[in-house]
């Protein structure tokens, strides 16, 4: 028969409302840290820090993924073991081989996800806006990559194999009920949905409405763009429209959906606002678009309200490297790991 003080010894704890409302409180906090974005992290420029660096700063900043264009060896290293999970691509050169060569799949494979067990790898993207000319390549190249994960085990751990596309697939952003593909781009994004429906893996889309802006393609204000019209600009229905953003990942759901992708969910995978170089390119429509592009995204869109908007933001750095203009000046952080403007990316 147990005694008295070894049923109290196996009493459950008494949590007050104090207790509750610190754990409560620390949770919170917790959360408020984490940042509500990822960040692309390129590596064109000859004065960006070391990778070592670079993570240290992924990891101050709260950031809990992080998408690399390539398998940075040096990334790849730095990151392993800190739990911030990995988006990494397959660059474009390299799908001819991996579409016409099973081997040549689970070599790149082996050597570039099997060589980092811990690295938390979350998509594979086989591919980046890949040019129309090597269109032919983007599938059987993925379907190669599955093959090779799957045989190593890898889909276990929930690695999923995508491509990422451009904002130019888009053939109708507006009203987002009529979105649809360019015929060009309908030429390949049927087998690429096809394939993505089955393994269930997401559309990865680079998407700026910095470009419908400035390029004219949606007639808007620039508030539309900057998410902060006060009002409903589209009325798409029954679904009211206050930013270019919502649009265009709504456009591009009823573009995948006409393809029979009703089961894939569509990630953000570039977006973002440069601070100069270009027709509307500042440092306050930049810090505008990206602090309010974080604080947006848990809230999903008008056609899924409430289901976050999983996105990255383009990018972590300036890159000398890159053509002259707009496209050197992205970036959240100069190469000194100064920030370029403030910004708080927990929602």
């Amino acid at each position: 028969m147990a005694t008295r003080g070894a049923a109290a010894a196996h009493s459950p704890p008494f949590f007050s409302g104090f207790d509750v409302a610190l754990l409560l409180g620390v949770l919170a906090s917790i959360l408020a840290r984490a940042a509500s974005v990822g960040v692309c992290y390129g590596t064109s420029g000859d004065n960006l820090p070391a990778a070592s660096t670079v993570v240290g700063m992924l990891r101050e900043n709260g950031f809990t993924v992080v998408r690399l264009y390539w398998p940075d060896p040096a990334a790849l290293a730095a990151l392993a073991g800190t739990g911030i999970r990995v988006v990494v691509g397959v660059p474009n050169d390299a799908l001819p081989e991996l579409a016409t060569s099973e081997s040549a799949a689970a070599s790149w494979v082996r050597q570039n996800i099997q060589a980092h067990p811990e690295v938390t790898f979350r998509y594979v993207v086989v591919g980046n806006e890949v040019p129309a000319g090597d269109t032919r390549h983007l599938v059987p190249a993925m379907e190669n990559v599955h093959a090779a994960l799957a045989a190593a085990g890898l889909l276990r751990r929930r690695v999923k194999v995508t491509t990422a596309i451009s904002q130019g697939t888009i053939a109708v952003h507006l009203p987002p009920s009529a979105g649809e593909f360019t015929p060009e781009a309908l030429s390949f994004m049927g087998y690429v949905v096809s394939f993505l429906e089955r393994t269930r893996a997401p559309l990865l889309a680079n998407l700026y409405p910095y470009f419908v802006y400035t390029l004219g393609l949606g007639h808007m204000d620039a508030s539309f763009a900057l998410f902060t019209s006060p009002e409903t600009v589209v009325q798409d229905g029954e679904y009211g429209y206050q930013n270019m953003f919502d649009a265009t990942v709504d456009a591009l759901y009823t573009a995948v959906g006409k393809l029979g992708g009703t089961r894939v969910r569509v990630v953000v995978s570039e977006t973002g606002w440069p601070t100069a170089g270009g027709a509307a390119a500042s440092v306050e429509n930049a810090m505008t678009y990206n602090q309010n592009l974080v604080r947006h995204v848990w809230k999903g869109t008008p056609r899924r309200p409430g289901r976050k908007v999983e996105a990255y933001v383009f990018a972590l750095f300036n890159e000398n490297l890159k053509e002259a203009g707009v496209e050197q000046n992205w970036g959240l952080f100069y190469p000194n790991m100064e920030r370029v403007y403030p910004i708080t990316f927990g929602a």
